[in-house]
């Protein structure tokens, strides 16, 4: 094999050839050459290869301590193999070729040794791997046999770039075929390399196109660039036009309210300030401004649109339509439309309304709520009895958001059943007992010795009504116990009040008109009151 072998070492390699076979044939077979030991005499026959054809690529020079003899007696075992199922005639004097054409089941694992590659025998000038359905990158060991005039590659699925740069120290090759493959297209600078073969060599590569592909690839420049051109001015255009239509500028909200005035100005709380405006095509808005907003981060602004960016997309019908925002350095603030209407803590104090109303508007809120929580579950929320406005129709509909809201579902959770507790008894959580969790235990410690006490009493009860208000301070508590395990999830909130709703349906006189429904995560589309 353009190296001497012993007679003692060529009774070695016999053995090993014949054991080949069964290596292969198993899982196992890299880890069964890695185990098996060089003779005692290996060393020397290597020295004398060396002595005699200082070319050999296992050739590191005339010390011993050159070699690395466990790679070298590897490659030997693996090219002996090789040769003799590459069917050449005599392998102990010369391995001109490498033929494992149609072997898929050996060609991967001979191209996974590189050891073999790294060595490649200077007899080889032929190697066909072809017909193999061999798969990934050009298999680049294969070019350490820089002395091989014929190369098949064809019917594979070799895939990505083809290393023509690597192909500069293959000065003998003359016969190239890498037909049927899936290469990525070559460069027009680096055309000229195929020229040196026959234009066959690359039918359906992938390296060169054909002139129809080429053809339809021209139309689809022509066609498609002006296209695309005319995409994405429509689509900056849009960009434009949505940040025109919902960004308003501070000049705009001060115009809208004569300069923030205070006649304009309706609510007021540690957050923020709302004013009613006009805009200059006459609708009316609602504009909360947040207090302290010019001195937020710009990656807290950057926060701030992006939250403003998913409000305007809200479309519920007790979920209040939000026009847009203003980002600046002085102020921040939300655009709403103006729902004519009293808040809910008014109408609670002014009309006494009826037990079926108040569950009307809890449902409602409720079921605005649980839209938020399926669809924007970040989006944040003032939930009082001050920030939800009845339309005129009486639809009850939630005015104010939190933006950047670091609050959890567990705290929303509470809030809504404070906001329960607060219709049912007609009481202000803050106002009148200082802290939220003050109201929870008055709530608690009047309604197990007699429910009436907690009840409005200004609302006419009957023994139905009695019980069924007992049930919704039973839900509102374990909705307000966030230091609870008993506190209830949402998807449980939900199916509760559907049962409510049902029983409301139920109990109505006329079903078809004045009942409320729980629609969770229906979306609407959103009713304008002007």
């Amino acid at each position: 094999m353009a190296f001497i072998i012993s007679a003692n070492l060529l009774v070695f390699f016999t053995t090993i050839i014949t054991s080949i076979p069964m290596i292969i044939s198993t899982a196992t077979v890299v880890e069964d050459l890695n185990n098996l030991q060089p003779p005692a005499n290996f060393n020397s026959t290597i020295t004398n290869n060396c002595l005699t054809n200082p070319s050999l690529r296992y050739c590191g020079g005339t010390a011993a301590a050159a070699f690395d003899l466990r790679e070298i007696f590897k490659f030997t075992i693996v090219a002996s193999h090789l040769c003799n199922i590459s069917k050449n005639p005599n392998c102990v004097e010369s391995f001109p070729k490498i033929d494992l054409h149609s072997q898929p089941k050996l060609a991967p694992l001979y191209l996974s040794f590189t050891f073999f590659w790294k060595f490649c025998p200077l007899t080889v000038s032929s190697i066909d791997l072809s017909n193999n359905s061999l798969d990934g990158n050009f298999p680049i060991d294969i070019l350490h046999c820089s002395q091989i005039e014929f190369l098949d590659l064809s019917r594979n699925n070799f895939s990505g770039d083809f290393p023509i740069q690597n192909f500069s120290i293959l000065e003998n090759l003359t016969f190239l075929n890498l037909s049927y493959n899936d290469f990525s297209e070559c460069r027009i600078s680096e055309a000229r390399f195929f020229e040196r073969f026959n234009s066959t060599s690359f039918i359906h590569s992938g390296l060169i196109p054909s002139h129809k592909e080429f053809k339809i690839k021209a139309v689809l420049l022509l066609v498609g660039f002006p296209v695309l051109v005319i995409a994405m001015v429509v689509c900056w255009g849009w960009i434009i036009c949505f940040k025109s239509k919902h960004n308003f500028t501070p000049s705009i909200l001060e115009s809208a309210t004569d300069g923030f005035s205070r006649r304009n100005l309706v609510g007021k709380s540690k957050e923020s300030s709302t004013y009613r405006g006009v805009l200059k095509d006459g609708r009316e808005v609602r504009i909360e401004i947040y207090l302290g907003s010019n001195k937020m981060s710009r990656d807290e602004r950057r926060r701030f649109v992006e939250q403003c960016k998913v409000l305007v997309r809200l479309q519920h019908k007790n979920i209040v339509n939000v026009l847009g925002w203003c980002d600046s350095s002085r102020f921040s603030g939300i655009v709403t439309e103006w729902i004519n209407g009293e808040n809910v803590e008014t109408w609670l104090t002014n009309n006494a309304p009826p037990w079926k109303q108040r569950v009307k508007v809890i449902l409602r809120v409720a079921a605005g709520i649980c839209y938020l929580h399926q669809e924007w579950p970040h989006i944040g929320y003032n939930l009082n009895t001050k920030n939800i406005v009845l339309s005129e129709d009486g639809e009850p509909i939630i005015t104010s958001f939190k933006i950047d809201d670091h609050h959890s579902s567990k705290t929303k959770t509470c809030k809504f059943g404070i906001f329960m507790l607060e219709i049912v008894t007609n009481r202000r959580a803050v106002e009148e007992f200082e802290k939220e969790s003050g109201f929870v235990e008055w709530v608690k410690l009047n309604y197990s010795e007699h429910v009436e006490n907690v009840i409005d009493k200004r609302m006419k009860k009957t023994a139905e009504i009695v019980t069924e208000a007992e049930e919704v301070i039973e839900f509102g508590l374990m909705c307000a116990d966030i230091s609870s395990s008993r506190q209830l999830k949402w998807d449980k909130i939900s199916d509760l009040l559907s049962k409510m709703a049902s029983a409301a349906r139920l109990a109505s006189p006329d079903r078809h008109r004045t009942t409320p429904r729980l629609d969770r995560g229906r979306v609407h589309k959103h009713v304008h009151h002007h």
